[in-house]
Order: C-alpha cells, then sequence, then structure tokens
C-alpha cells in the first residue's frame, strides 16, 4: 500500500481555496501548500510536483488558484503521478499525450487513477477535473467527448455506485494542445455526492447523449465542516436537456440558477454554509466563444459583484452549450 510517512488523521483540516496574485516561486515557498495552478500557454511550467499549468486562456492575466491545508504537506512523484498530501487530504496529477485517440488515453488515464486509489490511504475521490482536445468534435457516438465518457468507464473497470461518485469537471481546449489533463482532490474520509432536484442524475443520462451516462455528481459535500462544498461543471442544464440554445446570457442565468440550488440542496445537510455565492465563493468561468468573455465577465460582475472568479476560454461537452461554471462553497 502507498501510504504517506505519518498515518493521516480521519478529520479534515480545513481546505482552503482562494485566487491569487502572486509569484508563483513565494507561493511554492509555503509548506502548507497543496496545490497552486496557473493558465494560459505562456503560464511558466516549474519543477514542483504541487504546480498544474492549465492550458486554458485566461481573459485576462489571471491569478494563481491556490489549495492551502493546516497541516505540513509532502510532496513528489511516483509512477508518474505528481502527488502531495496533508490533513486527510491528497492532490494528484497525470498528463498523457493526445494524439487523438481520446478513449484510449481516457481509458490508460482512468486505469492508473483508479490503480492509484486502490494503493492509497486517500482511497476517497472528491472532486476530479478532465482537460481534453476538441471535446466536441466528431458527429454522433464518435464525438470525442461520448469517447471519452466510453474510456474513463473502461478505465475504471468496474460499475460505480451513486454514493461513490466525486463531483467533476470536464472542459475542451479551444486550441489543440497534444495534451489531456487529469487532476484530482481524494481523502481519507469519503464525502457526500448531491444531486441538483432541477436536474437528472449525469449517470441516469438517457441514450441519445451517447453509449455511455458521465460519471459524476453535480456537487460533493466533504465530511468534515471545514471543507468546502465542492461544486460540479454546472452548465445551463434542465431535467436532462440544454436550455436556451445558443443564448449567451440566458444561459448564464440558468446556470446561477442551478450553483444556487445546489447550495440550497447542501444547506439542508450543512445549514452553517453561506445561503447564496459570495466572496468565499471562487469560480471558474468556461466559455466557449472567446470574443464573448468580456460580456460574460461583465455579467457576472453585475450579478455576483465581489465572488472571485477567473474567465478562461473552454469548451463545454454540449455545442450549443456556450459557458460552465465550477468553483467551491463555504
Amino acid at each position: 500500500m502507498f501510504a504517506p510517512a505519518s498515518t493521516p488523521t480521519a478529520a479534515l483540516s480545513a481546505l482552503c481555496i482562494d485566487y491569487r496574485d502572486a509569484p508563483l516561486a513565494d507561493v511554492l515557498q509555503d509548506p502548507q501548500l497543496l496545490a497552486a495552478f496557473s493558465f494560459g500557454h505562456e503560464a511558466a511550467r516549474v519543477d514542483d510536483t504541487r504546480h498544474v499549468q492549465v492550458t486554458l486562456t485566461p481573459l485576462t492575466a489571471a491569478p494563481l488558484e491556490v489549495w492551502r491545508v493546516n497541516d505540513h504537506v509532502q510532496h513528489g512523484q511516483r509512477d508518474g503521478i505528481a502527488f502531495s498530501h496533508g490533513s486527510g487530504l491528497q492532490f494528484c496529477a497525470l498528463e498523457l499525450a493526445d494524439t487523438g485517440d481520446i478513449e484510449t488515453v481516457a481509458a490508460e488515464a482512468y486505469a492508473r487513477f483508479e490503480a492509484w486509489l486502490s494503493e492509497s490511504l486517500y482511497a476517497r475521490p472528491l472532486r476530479i477535473w478532465n482537460y481534453l482536445d476538441a471535446i466536441t468534435e466528431g458527429e454522433g457516438d464518435a464525438e470525442r467527448y461520448r469517447r471519452f465518457c466510453v474510456g474513463r468507464a473502461r478505465g475504471i473497470g468496474r460499475a460505480q455506485h451513486p454514493h461513490e461518485l466525486p463531483a467533476a469537471t470536464a472542459i475542451g481546449h479551444a486550441q489543440r494542445s497534444g495534451r489531456f489533463q487529469l487532476y484530482w482532490l481524494a481523502a481519507t474520509t469519503p464525502g457526500t455526492p448531491l444531486e441538483n432536484p432541477r436536474q437528472v442524475q449525469a449517470w441516469r443520462y438517457p441514450r441519445q447523449y451517447g453509449p455511455q451516462a458521465p460519471g459524476f455528481a453535480r456537487a460533493l459535500l466533504p465530511a468534515s465542516s471545514n471543507m468546502p462544498l465542492l461544486l460540479s461543471g454546472t452548465a445551463a442544464v434542465v431535467g436532462h436537456a440544454s436550455q436556451h440554445d445558443h443564448q449567451l446570457e440566458a444561459q448564464l442565468d440558468e446556470v446561477l440558477t442551478n450553483l444556487q440550488t445546489l447550495i440550497s440542496s447542501a444547506r439542508t445537510q450543512r445549514p452553517a454554509l453561506s445561503p447564496a455565492l459570495g466572496q468565499r465563493t471562487p469560480l471558474k468561468v468556461y466559455v466557449r466563444d472567446a470574443a464573448a468573455m468580456p460580456q460574460v465577465d461583465a455579467l457576472l460582475a453585475q450579478r455576483l459583484p465581489g465572488v472571485p472568479r477567473i474567465v478562461l476560454h473552454g469548451h463545454v461537452c454540449r455545442r450549443e452549450l456556450l459557458v460552465e461554471i465550477d468553483g467551491c462553497h463555504v
């Protein structure tokens, strides 16, 4: 079994996720840093396993996304997977070359993901991100997102029960990168997957969306009250159908309604959560059309004043959907 130098505590310490305008070198000096993310093709890549360069172009020079815990963090690399851990939490990142066959790439990535969890004390995935090229390229069941879903299920290699599904995001690079990025947050203690009563569970999507339904929960509530609510990638979907075909502002409002509904659902189990999106709800906003990014940013400034956000050029997994948002909430 792959284990850290000391057995992690059962209770999770606070995970703090925020956006910080600071030099990356300074952030990496923090002994309690679990992970740091920079955005854009021009962002520096450094030799530190806690750092990930997300190759999605931001609207403006983006701050770093910084994850911290209340403990000294150990970090390293094993079998091509970068890891860091502390306070009962582990961050892992895996990057593979994407040569075009995304089903095979996803199958390999998720087989390695599953093998890692099976050998780790941090065996409970809470949150996953997937970034891949050309997510909606191809027609019908040949579409790359559909093939990705097939590959992911093949790599996991077993049926997943709804109670073990993590929150997740899958977004396409607007430009070819040749990279598939998978990173995740796992814990020693499982969380509680949450669903949106306005939406059909993703794992119950009908056949019209592909041969393999996506495997994720709409949000996840970690076991510890010191952890934020983890919000999956959320788009303008009601039931299982896309809403407001190619209407950007209406879709954005639908996304915000879905996020607010998830927060309200989570508060039935954890009333201490803030009742609304606010300053402690850092959001990542993915916009399909680069020319629409300033409009989305301006609309969010009106609707959610003071809410921290990073606006990124990224493609949602359905062509008619123009914007998606993920984040966390305290």
